[in-house]
């Protein structure tokens, strides 16, 4: 019975770290297709999101089958209870970069937009902050993942500061509303993406350090973690 559960253990690890991968590429398809004005990779996020889905049913079942067969204490309940939530996050994040897909498809001039408010920035950013996570879970590194949740401020400066000139944009000129309010649709989207890795960071420190960490999204609160960890 051990021994089976050590395996189920594992086969949900190897399960959620695959959709893990998959949604990591959504990511950067999505992002991909909304700079460079590919219609084509867009379609195929939106094609893909059904295998996300499918793949978000089949680890929250696996989850639940081995609550009920093996009733884990422990580290191994950490591990359950996190697996659970990742998987959630992951869904969300899966269906953000399929939204900003449909937004490149509504919206063909968005990349103009983009290039001129030089959105890369910001994508560049929340991508690393969806890779830095799971690669913090990967790793069971919670280093990493307080590394990652620090960035989450510059993140949400950045949205702020490309969201206020897409506004002044569209004052200025009336002809690029439409495509602008797509652009304000993914910001909407990119921020969202960077809150569910915060929150997958979170999850990692709860699994590694068996700590509830919540929101240290000011320097202080941060640094006060940090004291907290070093005096263990």
């Amino acid at each position: 019975m051990h021994r089976s559960f050590e395996d189920s253990l594992d086969k949900l690890r190897t399960r959620l770290i695959r959709m893990g991968s998959i949604v990591e590429e959504q990511v950067e398809f999505s992002f991909r297709a909304v700079l460079k004005g590919d219609e084509q990779i867009a379609r195929l996020v939106m094609e893909r999101d059904d295998k996300v889905d499918k793949l978000d049913m089949k680890i929250d079942k696996q989850c639940q089958k081995i609550f009920a067969l093996h009733q884990p204490v422990a580290s191994d309940l950490r591990l359950l209870l996190v697996a659970l939530k990742i998987n959630n996050e992951l869904e969300r994040i899966g269906d953000l970069a399929f939204n900003i897909a449909r937004n490149l498809i509504e919206q063909p001039a968005l990349p103009r937009i983009a290039e001129k408010l030089a959105l890369e920035r910001l994508t560049q950013g929340v991508h690393t902050m969806v890779k830095g996570s799971l690669d913090a879970f990967v790793n069971n590194d919670p280093e990493l993942a307080y590394q990652i949740m620090r960035t989450d401020n510059h993140i949400d400066s950045l949205t702020k500061e490309i969201f206020d000139d897409t506004v002044s944009l569209m004052k200025r000129d009336a002809s690029v509303i439409d495509p602008s309010v797509g652009i304000l649709m993914v910001l909407r989207n990119l921020e969202r993406m960077a809150d569910q890795a915060t929150n997958i960071c979170e999850n990692v420190i709860f699994l590694v350090e068996a700590k509830l960490v919540r929101s240290l999204h000011d320097e202080s609160t941060m640094n006060n973690a940090d004291n907290e960890r070093d005096d263990d």
